[in-house]
């Protein structure tokens, strides 16, 4: 049985008082789930405020984003092992805002997830095809190249510590959802292709999470098909209500 994972996408968004707050919110309302994995992902400069007062909660920290070099001449660049000094578990990596907006590729998204993993961080690796791949027909073509550029060099042991998100980008802010049905066709693709790349095992066990407009009216439809392991939710992560009773979804 894979444990549910809800991680918070907090992106560009909230002073460190206001994560404070949130952060304080939320553990107010969710001190007492224990059955599942509950993330979240401040702006770089809220991390060790908000680190400090989920300390003793079930939740736990994220980066949005980092850089695949420990040390360097890299300015305005935060490594792996930064994020894991500043209290975090996870980190984000590949989101389709970074791959649209910032040209990131998957070969430097792998990168930065083999230095993740050195780090002793769960990279959250993302994945999505946009609108016009999709009615392209393009969905898998686009899910096998990131897969399997993201997870380049991995070991299966190593993969026991990634969690997939997909996100198709039509979704993303849009307030469009893909339908239950769409999403775990999606999930249950990317599976096989966690099969294909390594053991029965590994691609049983790996979670994947849907991402894309999720709401606290339709987590549980999402979170009933057999596929989907959990949610990266986004907007609905800033409200420490909605987050929480997505975080409690009801199958």
């Amino acid at each position: 049985m894979r444990r549910p994972i809800i991680a918070g996408n907090w992106k560009l968004n909230l002073t460190i008082t206001e994560s404070k707050q949130l952060a304080q919110q939320l553990v107010n309302h969710l001190a007492d789930v224990a059955d599942r994995d509950i993330v979240i992902a401040p702006v770089f400069t809220a991390l060790t405020s908000v680190a400090e007062i989920i300390e003793k909660s079930p939740i736990q920290l994220a980066g949005q984003n980092c850089y695949p070099q420990t040390t360097g001449a890299f300015t305005g660049e935060v490594s792996p092992k930064l994020l894991r000094d500043s209290g975090c578990h996870y980190v984000i990596l590949g989101h389709s805002e970074r791959r649209q907006l910032l040209g990131e590729t998957d070969s430097f998204i792998n990168q930065k997830l083999l230095k993740t993993l050195e780090a002793d961080l769960k990279p959250i690796l993302c994945i999505g095809e946009t609108l016009q791949e999709r009615e392209d027909q393009q969905m898998q073509e686009i899910l096998s190249r990131q897969i399997k550029g993201g997870l380049t060099n991995l070991t299966e042991e190593q993969m026991g510590d990634v969690i997939i998100a997909y996100e198709p980008i039509w979704a993303i802010g849009t307030g469009k959802t893909a339908t239950t049905e769409q999403a775990q066709q999606a999930h249950a693709f990317i599976r096989n292709l966690v099969l294909e790349l390594f053991s029965p095992g590994v691609a049983a066990e790996t979670r994947i999470l849907y991402g894309g407009s999720v709401k606290p009216d339709n987590v549980d439809g999402l979170m009933g098909e057999e596929d989907i392991d959990g949610a990266l939710v986004g907007g609905a992560s800033l409200k420490a209500e909605d987050f929480s009773r997505i975080v409690r979804f009801k199958k």
